[in-house]
């Protein structure tokens, strides 16, 4: 059994074309499609079928996809118990992670780093909620947010909860609802807001308003930059749902809690099985555990 044919169902499986698998790999879309054909001589069985332009697992192939997954776990876990006994955890950790929950994580993690031989390479990217999960193909940790504090069970996909975020109604200095220690949903329906696209976390909380007054907000606009939202809403009247740990509340901006409706994003790191037994990974996420609790529990 050649290990590289487990792998490169794993990935087929993860990455869901061997055209993504090919770019992922550095490697022609024909060689991926050669080693394919040698594997399934190598086990006697198709392990894959046609659907629409391309191609799928067969259950033979998601069968072979898990035990590539398993493979390499336990390679990982090896390496892992390898670098404990001569106590070096070490390398590069890439990073790909949501820009806010960011600036009130890393600057801790770094400074909890500083000592170690641990370099983080960081990517930020602000996507939908759902988007994140098939991030974990080509970083070692993702940190995403959801609305739900319920904890994603997937075997392709570690999950580790790090800080729980509130949420509040963000408006300008000067605006008449300052006047309010928190504010309802009521209070803040009949002013213009700006939101961010469909699918994002903070959207649930705008549904939310919508649902217990009855009548849609008057969207302005939708934007996902919470710099440029914080700049608009200083300026104007219009109202917004901004997170609190990384808010200034000095350019402007004044804050308010949102009273009977559940406002808090929960931040998780994600990473794929095998990477997530890197010792120099579980030490970042140790890392990004502590900090988190931190903000947490102030």
């Amino acid at each position: 059994m050649d290990v590289r044919h487990l792998d490169l169902l794993r990935e087929l499986d993860e990455r869901g074309s061997l055209a993504a698998v090919a770019l992922a790999t550095h490697r022609t879309a024909s060689a991926v499609s050669q080693q394919l054909r040698s594997a399934e001589r190598a086990f006697g069985a198709s392990l894959v079928e046609p659907a629409g332009r391309g191609v799928r697992l067969t259950e033979a192939g998601r069968l072979l996809a898990s035990c590539g997954r398993d493979l390499a776990r336990a390679v990982t876990v090896a390496e892992s118990r390898w670098q404990e006994f001569r106590d070096e955890p070490r390398g590069v950790v890439t990073i790909a992670t949501l820009p806010s929950a960011a600036s009130f994580l890393l600057p801790g993690v770094l400074e909890r780093l500083a000592d170690l031989p641990i370099e983080l390479e960081l990517a930020d990217v602000d996507i939908a909620e759902d988007d994140f999960p098939p991030f974990v193909a080509d970083h070692d940790i993702v940190i995403g947010h959801s609305l739900s504090r319920a904890t994603p069970v997937s075997d392709r996909v570690t999950t580790v909860p790090l800080a729980r975020e509130p949420l509040d109604i963000a408006m300008s200095a000067t605006h008449p609802l300052t006047a309010l220690d928190e504010v309802t949903a009521h209070d803040v329906a009949p002013w213009p807001w700006i939101a961010v696209p469909p699918g994002y976390p903070f959207d649930t909380v705008r549904m939310a308003i919508e649902d217990a007054t009855g009548s849609p907000l008057d969207i302005r606009q939708r934007l996902r930059d919470n710099r440029l939202i914080e700049t608009l809403v200083a300026s104007g009247d219009s109202l917004a749902v901004l997170p609190r740990f990384t808010t200034p509340t000095t350019g402007g901006i004044a804050m308010r809690p949102l009273a009977g409706i559940p406002t808090g994003r929960h931040i998780r790191a994600m990473c794929r099985p095998d990477r997530a037994e890197r010792r120099a990974v579980r030490v970042v996420l140790d890392a990004l555990r502590v900090v988190g609790a931190s903000f947490t529990a102030s």
